[in-house]
This record gives structure tokens, sequence and C-alpha cells, in this order.
């Protein structure tokens, strides 16, 4: 089996990497850890590195447990979601975790929801964490 964590260092993505790790243990999965990043000048050198410690932590953590792993930074240009989406989709991955958090209903309209895009557009079943 195959599980995709997306994963930005959040407490709710933190989250949805522990039940991938607990769900991995059970089932002897292989974990994929994602952070995505569309690219282009709008990337700020802290962002790019604080997306590196996030992947080295996710990184550890699953190792820590010896779930079988691999921690990509993907930069294709595209949000996140469809990052996420088209990942699972390659990749043929069996379960989509995600962190949630909470939006106002201005930030969900101007930003867009990453989880509910994958919720919806996603090639396997999706577990969704708070």
């Amino acid at each position: 089996m195959k599980f995709l964590v997306g994963y930005n260092g959040s407490t709710a993505a933190k989250s949805a990497l522990t039940l991938a790790r607990d769900f991995a243990k059970v089932f002897g999965a292989k974990v994929f850890v994602l952070v995505s990043m569309e690219g282009g000048s709008s990337e700020k050198i802290e962002e790019i590195n604080k997306a590196r410690a996030d992947l080295e932590f996710a990184k550890e953590f699953l190792d820590q447990e010896n779930v079988e792993c691999e921690a990509r930074e993907m930069v294709r240009g595209v949000s996140p979601a469809e990052d996420l989406v088209q990942f699972a989709t390659d990749k043929n991955i069996d379960q989509i975790f995600v962190g949630i958090e909470k939006k106002t209903r201005t930030r969900k309209i101007l930003l867009g929801s990453t989880a509910q895009y994958v919720i919806l557009k996603a090639p396997c079943p999706v577990i969704s964490v708070k």
C-alpha cells in the first residue's frame, strides 16, 4: 500500500502525518510526504528553507517508527492541492491524509481550500484530520 501526506508543518499537518504513520504501521504501507510550492519569483528563501526543514522533520518522524517513507518537495507551478491530486494519480496512491484548518469565509474565498479540492478531486480515499 502507498499513502500520501500533504505536509506544510502546521499542527493539522502533523496530526495527518501521525495518523498516516499509525495506519502505515498497521498496513505495512509506504508513506510519501509531499510539500508543494508553486515556485517562481514569489517564493522567498525563508519559505523554501522552511519547506525543507518540514520535510526533514517528517522523514525523521516516520523513520523513528521504522515506517518506509519518501519525502518530496514539489515545485511545478500549480497549487498544492493540484500537486497532491496529480501525485496521487501518477503514483497510484491508495490513501491520502490531509490536515484541515478552520478558515473564515473570506479567507476561503480568497485562498481556496487545499483539503476541499483534494477531497473532491482525489483518485483515492482521503482522510482529513483537524
